[in-house]
């Protein structure tokens, strides 16, 4: 595919700050205020799509209902988000490995090492794609700030060819990775403080994004219990400590009991609250979760 450079130099986040012209003759103070001032505009772009991240949520919702997944696509700062966002749902939600994954460009050596190169191939990104196999179960998230990025465009087009619900997330307008998504979320956060460095604003509002479709999604599928993080691993004094407030705050019971039944139930929040909330054995309380798909709300409810 011919590059059109002129086209590359009026996209958005190749625009130049005036705000930020001067930034390298200011003071240390100077330019973090001039970074605040940027960034405190992003929350408010993001607000502005919210309906769109609403439904890139029940995407995701139905996707893993269905036995799908969601899976992450990116290049550069882009891909790195993504694989974060998957690295984070295992030990947040108690979600198995493969529920959400990610593909960058470069592969695994790309999140600390520069591969920008492979952004611009078409070959490589159906092919990364094509090892986890996606189908009409999952959800494709194609994360490219610039919307153009070939790697990505050319991975969500492949993922709408078996099927999979495809969504862009970009920060420019009229993207060309909107040709192959189903649902296509334009954040305009406006130029970078320092010119076309989208691990910036863009950045920013990409990590937002990801962060309110898995959370919102995990919500909606009774991964937390209210707003607590109840399928929490217990893998460190803070995180035990954590587990055992959420237990006595739901349960209504003492540090005692808190400590006695998260014993008792193989150091599963999950199941000692099932256990004290409808007052059952470790067994029976595995059997309810189960049944309710990991829906602690649920699970209570079926009794």
């Amino acid at each position: 595919m011919a590059i059109d450079p002129e086209k590359i130099r009026k996209l958005a986040t190749e625009a130049s700050n005036a705000e930020s012209g001067q930034l390298d003759s200011m003071s240390a103070l100077e330019i973090a205020r001039v970074i605040n001032k940027q960034d405190a505009k992003v929350a408010h772009s993001v607000r502005r799509v919210l309906p769109k991240i609403a439904e890139a949520i029940e995407a995701v919702v139905q996707s893993i209902e269905r036995g799908g997944r969601l899976i992450y696509v990116g290049a550069g700062t882009s891909g790195r988000l993504g694989a974060l966002d998957a690295s984070e749902c295992p030990p947040t939600f108690n979600t198995p490995p493969e529920t959400v994954q990610f593909v960058i460009a470069g592969g695994v050596k790309a999140l600390y090492s520069a591969t920008e190169g492979t952004e611009d191939s078409r070959e490589e990104g159906p092919a990364d794609l094509a090892l986890l196999r996606p189908t009409r179960l999952d959800t494709v998230i194609g994360l490219a700030a610039s919307g153009r990025t070939p790697y990505t465009i050319a991975a969500l087009e492949f993922a709408r060819s078996r099927g999979a619900t495809t969504i862009a997330v970009t920060c420019n307008k009229k993207p060309e990775i909107a040709k192959v998504a189903d649902l296509t979320i334009i954040v305009d956060v406006g130029a970078e403080v320092v010119t076309g460095s989208t691990r910036m604003k863009a950045g920013t509002a990409q990590k937002m994004i990801c962060n309110m479709i898995t959370t919102g999604a995990m919500a909606r599928l009774g991964y937390v219990y209210g707003n607590l993080m109840v399928n929490v691993h217990l893998t460190n004094e803070k995180l035990v400590e954590r587990g055992i407030g959420i237990v006595m705050k739901v349960c209504g019971v003492s540090r005692t009991v808190a400590m006695q039944t998260l014993a008792t139930s193989g150091k599963s929040v999950p199941v000692a609250i099932v256990m004290l909330k409808a007052d059952v054995r470790r067994s029976h309380a595995e059997k309810m979760l189960t049944k309710a798909k990991g829906n602690v709300r649920k699970a209570i409810a079926s009794q």
